[in-house]
């Protein structure tokens, strides 16, 4: 995504709309609609998907001028501003799905008599008076089926051919085309040609529409279902909020709802916007963010997230995030986002596809000089049919969906289980991480540490260590902090105001109070100040020993006491990291607390290595450090201490709640906070991968394939030709493989 950055030197993205692409039927088309684009001034960057035939478009552009640049090579584009546009497309989808359904069915009514006359030897021959009249007539009505049932063919040849490309409508068009420009010719020339060149092939040029059209119905479906994620999440915004306004409870449509708005919640209902509970308390189900069924409690003061569903009690909550803002519009943003994006495999694809038509329209002329010139007689009928069944046989489609079809089904796959994954690379790349770096605090432990021992030195008591340990602290945000000043309200104790407060990144505090120097902090930051800590080493090993955290507070260069902080590790970690080395992926864990807690967490959670009191600024350095080594290394961190990391980092993993949707750092963010997401991301990876390779291999195994048996290189061994009708059956259905093969990604269990 490109972005900018504002005065105050935060990065911000840029400006961007997305499309309805209207005309798109073939891979070919990506490269024209984005040239399209690109020459429109004001665009910086677009990415097109042919899977679900969207566009992406970066910078200040005229969406006017963004039509009008579309509708110069003949497509055409609506904005999709919001939520309610999706559902316009997938009527014009379904629109577009009876639609082809109805011509099908029209050429095929047409042209399956024609064969099977042909078959049985019922038609007159051509050459004859009676037989003149007959195919005369035949070959206006195959004229006005083709033009109703594969004009749009025709039309995006012409189109595509004014914008200086070619496509599938380009092969189809010159296929079908010219069957019954041949056959209409053969009927006023029978006299002049060879009796055996004057077969027509009227019923093959309609079967043929009739069959690549059913494909692409089949296939407009097929799509529409790669794409149920998105429409899951879209439905899970209410249309309607129930508001408290001068005392009064009524409904209003979702869009009138205002930030700072009171609003009602009942049992049953999805909660309409982001917001916090000001009365009452209830069960919200939250799996639709977290992919997680296990309902969670909430009370006045907590947040909830619009789309997840009251289960039981009635509260009230104030508006805080409303629109486009919510964390589910950020979800759904992401989400299309990723779905768009193109990964390395499918950016050379794409290259392919690009230059697919004309080597295929190649092949096709020298297909048919080859016959005209060496083949038997009648030469001319051989050179027409096996350049023609060159033309349907060869299918772009297939290629171009390979890529973007895989990737659009694993992104929506993942969303539905509290996955989010941000572009296409680094769903490619989390396959093959052969190490991950884990943070401690937060990501293999709760986050949530809590006071286990308060050790009182020389004349002092323990709420007296606390409460200076307490004041000192309050200013701070770290979680070993929370802890501490959580603990000192628990025994009622009042933190006192400090001055002169200054945190030592990694190390711990200093402040005054009452006149006196306060440091609260590790054994590090002690031996930076030149206290004296000998006398409590034995205890503070102790403590580390245990997995837990110490911390020395010091008055005036004197030690008064030690308090010890425990956060437990969360109850998957163990399973997560036991999956991720079955899967063959070393994992280390990196931590800016003392050796031997570190050390002891680890043990307990089966990580091997550790490396331990690395400042966040340096677990960069550590990532980078592994990367030179030849490691391909993944990141799981908080997002935002251990950004630098995460972006040094071939794929990063933020964890969080997905309130900071918008503001996390990593390429996929675990909205659970769960590290089992991490394996199940790396299992969706490496299943998608193998799709696309799957995808990837069966086109360009039917297109090697088929177009040199189209073109008759069996004949000479064993006497076969291929029928341009099978041809066209054999295009239409590829494409249909790959879209289904894809859509199996949506069933793998995680």
């Amino acid at each position: 995504m490109a972005v900018a950055v504002d005065q105050a030197g935060h990065p911000q993205e840029a400006p961007s709309l997305r499309l309805s692409i209207i005309g798109m039927r073939c891979a070919g088309c990506v490269k024209t609609v984005e040239n399209a684009i690109r020459s429109v001034p004001g665009v910086k960057d677009v990415r097109v998907n042919f899977a679900d035939h969207s566009a992406e478009v970066i910078g200040e552009v005229d969406p006017e001028a963004l039509r009008a640049a579309l509708q110069e090579v003949g497509y055409d584009a609506a904005v999709m501003e919001s939520f309610e546009d999706l559902e316009a497309q997938e009527r014009m989808e379904e629109a577009r799905y009876q639609s082809l359904l109805r011509k099908s069915a029209i050429a095929a009514s047409w042209g399956i008599p024609l064969m099977v006359g042909g078959w049985l030897d019922l038609w007159p021959p051509i050459g004859t008076p009676r037989g003149s009249d007959f195919w005369s007539i035949v070959s206006l009505v195959t004229f006005l089926v083709m033009y109703y049932a594969g004009g749009h063919f025709f039309s995006g040849a012409v189109k595509a051919l004014r914008g200086g490309a070619a496509n599938m409508d380009t092969l189809i068009a010159m296929g079908t085309g010219s069957a019954w420009l041949y056959s209409t010719l053969v009927i006023d020339f029978a006299d002049v040609l060879p009796p055996e060149a004057t077969h027509p092939y009227f019923e093959a040029a309609v079967i043929i529409i009739a069959f690549v059209t059913l494909g692409g119905a089949l296939e407009t479906r097929a799509r529409g279902r790669a794409s149920a994620a998105i429409r899951k999440l879209i439905g899970l915004q209410p249309k309607t909020a129930r508001v408290v306004r001068n005392g009064k409870e009524f409904d209003v449509p979702i869009e009138q709802v205002g930030v700072g708005e009171i609003i009602r919640v009942r049992p049953g209902e999805k909660i309409p916007v982001d917001g916090i509970i000001i009365e009452g308390h209830s069960s919200v189900d939250e799996s639709m963010l977290t992919g997680e069924s296990i309902p969670v409690e909430k009370s006045v003061g907590d947040e909830v997230i619009g789309g997840t569903v009251n289960l039981r009690g009635t509260f009230l909550m104030e508006a805080t995030r409303i629109g486009k803002d919510t964390v589910l519009a950020h979800i759904i943003e992401s989400v299309r986002r990723a779905q768009s994006s193109k990964p390395e495999i499918g950016r050379l694809v794409d290259q392919i596809a690009a230059v697919f038509v004309p080597v295929v329209v190649t092949i096709a002329a020298l297909t048919f000089l080859t016959w005209w010139t060496f083949g038997p007689e009648p030469s001319l009928g051989y050179a027409f049919v096996t350049s023609m069944t060159v033309l349907v046989i060869a299918c772009p489609c297939a290629l171009g969906l390979a890529t973007p079809i895989s990737i659009m089904v694993a992104v929506g796959r993942a969303a539905q289980s509290g996955i989010l994954i941000r572009n296409g690379d680094a769903l490619q790349t989390a396959g093959r991480l052969t190490t991950i770096v884990l943070d401690k605090t937060g990501t293999v432990t709760e986050g949530k540490p809590k006071v286990v021992a308060v050790v009182p030195l020389q004349r002092w008591q323990e709420d007296e260590v606390l409460a200076w340990a307490a004041s000192i602290e309050a200013g701070s945000e770290h979680p070993l902090a929370g802890a501490i000043v959580a603990e000192a309200e628990a025994r009622g104790l009042e933190p006192a105001s400090v001055t002169d407060f200054e945190a030592v990144t990694g190390k711990g505090v200093r402040a005054k109070r009452d006149g006196k120097t306060i440091l609260f902090g590790n054994l590090a930051l002690m031996e930076a100040e030149g206290i004296d800590c000998r006398a409590i080493v034995v205890r503070l090993d102790e403590f580390a020993e245990a997995g837990q955290t110490p911390m020395i507070l010091v008055v005036d260069k004197e030690v008064v006491g030690i308090i010890a902080v425990a956060d437990t590790i969360k109850p998957d970690s163990k399973d997560a990291i036991r999956r991720l080395k079955a899967l063959g992926i070393k994992v280390w864990m990196v931590t800016g607390d003392n050796e031997k807690t570190a050390r002891a967490i680890a043990r307990e959670a089966g990580i091997d290595e550790v490396r331990a009191e690395v400042l966040p600024e340096d677990k960069a350095q550590v990532v980078r450090e592994l990367q030179r080594r030849g490691e391909i290394v993944g990141m799981v961190g908080d997002g935002v201490n251990d950004a630098p990391a995460l972006a040094q980092a071939n794929v990063g993993f933020a964890i969080g709640t997905g309130t900071d949707i918008a503001i996390e750092s990593g390429d996929v963010v675990i909205m659970q906070g769960s590290l089992l997401k991490v394996p199940e991301t790396v299992k969706l990876s490496r299943a998608t991968i193998r799709n696309i390779k799957q995808n990837l291999l069966g086109a360009f195994i039917y297109n090697i394939m088929a177009i040199p048996i189209a073109a008759g290189v069996l004949y000479p061994f064993f006497g076969v030709l291929l029928n341009p009708m099978i041809a066209g059956a054999a295009m239409a259905m590829s494409s249909v493989t790959v879209v289904t093969n894809a859509n199996r990604l949506r069933y793998l269990k995680l």
